[in-house]
């Protein structure tokens, strides 16, 4: 009990809410969204191609909503921000029963990809804003492990309870927004005194707020930043291609490929789950670019195992390793854009890192068409390859910080 008692002793409650709260969405989310696809074509008359285009207007809506709900939360708060965008989330489920015309999913994916980034974005500013620097890595690390933990929880308890890509799964979806959003402004009334010291704490006091053309401008200057989220969007390419063309891969080339590629998917998340924690607790002796570089590399070998690989046990320990990249790099990412961000522009600056999902488009199609001209093995080290010279931008982005922080004597 005492170790409880301290594990809950060292965060804010805020903290502790919206950390439960990211596991109970992703899970109900899990039970709906990855079944989106199969849903639509059983009770609507629209074919893959149409399909594909409503999956695919939420991500990447989601691109640059991250952006613009991080400058939001930074102009305007970010608690109310945050229970809207969990509405939205939530009148967006409902609608994907109610609706069938295209043209209305369409739209309902987009509203659905903004709102679930402003969500991503402001909920990790916020947790940011509660937290002591000194503990953000862990609680980015944290954050991460309540996502895979939702996202394993969830296809399985869906398939369970039998619901799984079911209108009652998106309805329940829609209920766990609701249920949180209620949760947050309860609680946030409850702790709003410690909202302002922290803001205080950090020169984020309301009159001294920057405005829109002032946030423009620090963001146009800071080079480290921009040098960040294009070494995150060339790694995102790395990560965001792997299930697509791994898939594919597998399928066509492996025996049972696709038994494979789902076995495969379950070992990514149960390493997450087993891993995580150990993993975070050994990493906080390095440097935020050691971490970085260490899961650049981790990446690039798992892609070259899967290069080489002919038999299922090679490529699950091809995975297992590329899984412990993502582990490394993930919350290192996320603590390496906040420890260069200004007071008063946490929200912009993680937004700022979101236009890295770029990747998640960019990954798919590049390693799409390198799969279809040259082969699984070709695009596969090609990735590797990628991973690794993100590496170059991480290097310069830290130099220049570095740079920065002798020029003002800190």
């Amino acid at each position: 009990m005492s170790k409880l008692r301290q594990a809950w002793q060292n965060y804010h409650p805020v903290v502790h809410l919206l950390m439960g709260g990211t596991v109970f969405v992703m899970t109900t989310q899990m039970m709906s969204i990855p079944f989106l696809a199969i849903y639509l074509s059983e009770t609507t008359d629209l074919g893959p191609a149409a399909i594909g285009l409503i999956v695919g207007a939420g991500p990447l809506a989601g691109t640059f909503g991250g952006f613009l709900g991080g400058v939001c939360s930074d102009l305007f708060g970010r608690r109310k921000l945050l229970v809207f965008s969990m509405l939205t989330m939530a009148v967006s489920f409902i609608l994907f029963v109610m609706a069938s015309h295209p043209v209305s999913l369409f739209a309902i994916s987009l509203a659905k990809g903004l709102a679930g980034a402003f969500f991503g974005t402001i909920s990790k500013a916020m947790m940011g804003d509660f937290t002591p620097a000194e503990k953000r890595f862990r609680v980015f690390s944290n954050r991460y492990l309540a996502i895979n933990a939702g996202a394993t929880l969830g296809p399985l308890l869906g398939a369970w309870i039998g619901i799984a890509g079911s209108g009652v799964a998106f309805v329940l979806t829609a209920l766990s927004y609701v249920l949180f959003a209620i949760l947050l402004t309860v609680v946030g009334n409850r702790y709003r005194e410690d909202e302002k010291r922290f803001s205080a704490e950090e020169g984020q006091v309301n009159e001294d707020k920057a405005g829109f053309f002032q946030i423009w401008d620090v963001l146009r200057r800071d080079t480290a930043l921009q040098l960040f989220v294009i070494g995150g969007i060339l790694l995102v390419t790395v990560h965001g291609q792997m299930s697509v063309t791994l898939s594919q891969y597998l399928r066509d080339n492996v025996a049972g490929g696709v038994a494979l590629f789902g076995l495969m998917m379950s070992v990514n998340g149960f390493t997450v789950l087993v891993l995580q924690i150990t993993i975070t607790r050994l990493a906080e002796r390095y440097s935020l670019f050691s971490r970085i570089a260490a899961g650049a590399v981790l990446m690039a070998v798992g892609e070259a195992g899967f290069a080489f690989s002919s038999e299922w046990s090679g490529f699950i320990v091809a995975m297992i390793v590329f899984t412990l990249g993502e582990i490394l790099l993930i919350p290192a990412e996320y603590a390496q854009i906040d420890q260069i961000t200004p007071p008063r522009m946490r929200g912009t600056y993680y937004g700022a890192q979101s236009v890295s999902e770029l990747g998640s488009f960019l990954g798919p199609w590049a390693g799409g068409m390198i799969l279809f001209a040259y082969g699984g093995p070709a695009m596969f080290l090609t990735m590797g390859g990628i991973a690794l010279f993100s590496l170059v931008f991480y290097r310069l982005g830290r130099s220049v910080y570095e740079r920065r922080r002798s020029d003002v004597g800190l």
